[in-house]
């Protein structure tokens, strides 16, 4: 019966002003409704997703450009040869990449995504492990691989004998039964079902996966702060101790004590280089590096070890990895008397592949002056046509060293510190080289020349090898390593592991047979449910099909 036209349902209705049909009236939503509204936007899975993708983006410019933590000396040329680029890159972090406010930020809502969707999901399938299969849906024809058999009066079978049986076979394929009875709608007679699930194992999987990626966040971000890196250059000869002071850089973690430091020792005994010499295509370029060392950890304990790329040396929790070489002319200055004032193997940073290579020497004490001398050292030194000095080939053929002298204030007593690397010659006065028409001394090893103006003599002694160490100690590695093997288990215990359902229902007819159907339902994409339905159907009761429907 229809409704009188002036009928309301409520007084309200006659306060309400008439509207469009099509106009929508949103809720409002209060501060703890947006806040509920932000954190089921910021906890679902979509949303983690995407900060993972994210997190990968913001982690690209740590390899384009050096980091201070782990390169400080490239964060420092990076600067001289991009003056006008680098104080841009500065102000946005470039060179502090990972512990930048910006990528932090992803870093912590990523931590917190992953939180807020592992927990309310462990908690569903916990009730999920505990709860019964569901009840056996009315209409099973409406399911996947819907199949039936018919058991015949001879057979003597009963529907409880016939999911008696179902049941079995179900469990020995490790499904979760349980075993319903009623009786038909239609005709009252008897019919007894099996409710069968299993694939709990892809939801743990997929728990395991998010429970492991956050066991990784909280490792790297919290156990790294335990750990340290440091750098140190080391001569053929020379020895490196695990101490502070000892480190050319050092970048600690937040967490980092003194007491981490092992007291072990490290003796670059030789380095050796092998460069190819057959190919003209590849004439030069380095097939292998060897850092060949002796060391003593902390108890005490000698031993030998060799130091290559990508094959680092692990001693005292740390692991000592070969970043780069060159070579370490051994010079000596003496004064006018003939007496030794300075004498060091100083490392040449190499500026090419052919290690062609630029060092400084300061002298500040034992001469009239102090000085400071810039020296290019050429492991093979060849001449162009404009008389520029260049090497051409990274092994020691024909080594020249040529120095350029400065007398005057090197700066060392103004309480600046100083770059070993770097000559500041703005207080001093070039003698040799440039416009001061005196040529640049050239020595070859084992060569003596005439400081000018009779401040005494140089001379080169030797040319041995420095290596460049970075020594990293990282508490986490075998918690990584661990959650790293349990991301890859879950992914894939969630990707090829089905979840479904299985039902067999049985119903006597009123001439004595048993009517059997099979069916099933997946939780997710599950190509192979009708293959398995039928597959159960032919293993319990063998034969074919009266009907078939998928």
């Amino acid at each position: 019966m229809s409704r009188p036209s002036d009928h309301i349902d409520s007084a309200d209705e006659r306060a309400r002003p008439a509207r469009d049909s099509d106009d929508i009236t949103q809720p409002k939503l209060g501060p703890v409704g947006w806040l509920r509204w932000f954190w089921r936007q910021l906890t679902s899975m979509r949303t983690a997703l995407f900060l993972l993708l994210l997190l990968a983006l913001a982690a690209v410019p740590g390899s384009l450009v050096p980091q201070r933590a782990a390169d400080p000396n490239g964060v420092t040329q990076y600067f001289v040869d991009n003056p006008d680029l680098a104080p841009v890159l500065d102000k946005v972090q470039a060179f502090d990449v990972y512990t930048s406010v910006w990528f932090s930020s992803i870093y912590l809502l990523l931590f917190v995504s992953l939180i807020g969707c592992v927990i309310p999901r462990t908690k569903h399938h916990f009730d999920a492990l505990r709860a019964k299969p569901p009840r056996t849906p009315a209409r099973l024809s409406r399911l996947a691989g819907f199949t039936t058999r018919d058991v015949q009066p001879a057979d003597g079978a009963s529907p409880a004998s016939v999911i008696d049986s179902a049941r079995t076979l179900l469990k020995r394929q490790r499904y979760r039964t349980v075993v319903f009875t009623g009786a038909d709608r239609k005709t009252g007679l008897e019919t007894v079902s099996v409710s069968a699930e299993r694939g709990y194992m892809r939801e743990t999987g997929n728990l395991v996966f998010h429970s492991a990626l956050v066991g990784i966040l909280i490792t790297v971000g919290v156990g790294g702060g335990f750990g340290y890196q440091g750098q140190r250059v080391v001569v053929e000869g020379q020895t490196f101790v695990n101490t502070l002071l000892a480190y050319d850089s050092f970048n600690p973690g937040r967490f980092f004590d003194d007491d981490a430091l092992s007291p072990y020792q490290i003796t670059l005994d030789s380095f050796s280089a092998t460069y190819e010499t057959q190919s003209l295509k590849a004439f030069g370029q380095p097939l292998d590096y060897d850092a060949a060392v002796s060391t003593t950890d902390a108890d005490g304990n000698p031993s030998e070890a060799n130091i290559k790329v990508n094959d680092p040396l692990k001693i005292g929790g740390t692991d000592v990895y070969l970043l780069g070489n060159g070579y370490a002319p051994t010079i000596t200055v003496r004064n006018p008397a003939g007496d030794v004032v300075f004498t060091d193997s100083v490392p040449f940073l190499p500026q090419d592949a052919n290690l062609t290579s630029l060092g400084v020497v300061k002298v500040p004490d034992g001469l009239p002056e102090q000085v400071g001398m810039i020296g290019f050292f050429y492991p093979t030194q060849s001449e162009a046509s404009s008389g520029v000095y260049f090497s051409t080939f990274p092994d020691l053929q024909y080594p020249v060293l040529t120095l350029n002298v400065y007398d005057g204030d090197l700066g060392l007593n103004d309480g600046v510190p100083a770059s070993v690397y770097s000559l500041d010659t703005d207080t001093m006065t070039q003698l040799t080289g440039g416009s001061t028409g005196v040529d640049s001394i050239e020595l070859k090893p084992g060569e003596t020349a005439d400081l000018p103006n009779g401040l005494g003599t140089v001379s080169l002694d030797d040319v041995k090898r420095f290596a460049s160490f970075d020594v990293h100690h990282d508490p986490t590695q075998g918690w990584v390593l661990l959650f790293a093997i349990l991301v890859l288990a879950g992914l894939l215990t969630s990707l090829f592991i089905p979840r479904r359902r299985v039902w067999v229902k049985a119903t006597e007819r009123p001439d004595g047979s048993v009517h059997v159907e099979y069916a099933g339902l997946a939780r997710g994409d599950d190509p192979r449910l009708v293959e398995a339905v039928a597959a159960l159907a032919d293993k319990h009761l063998p034969g074919p099909p009266p009907e078939t429907k998928a």
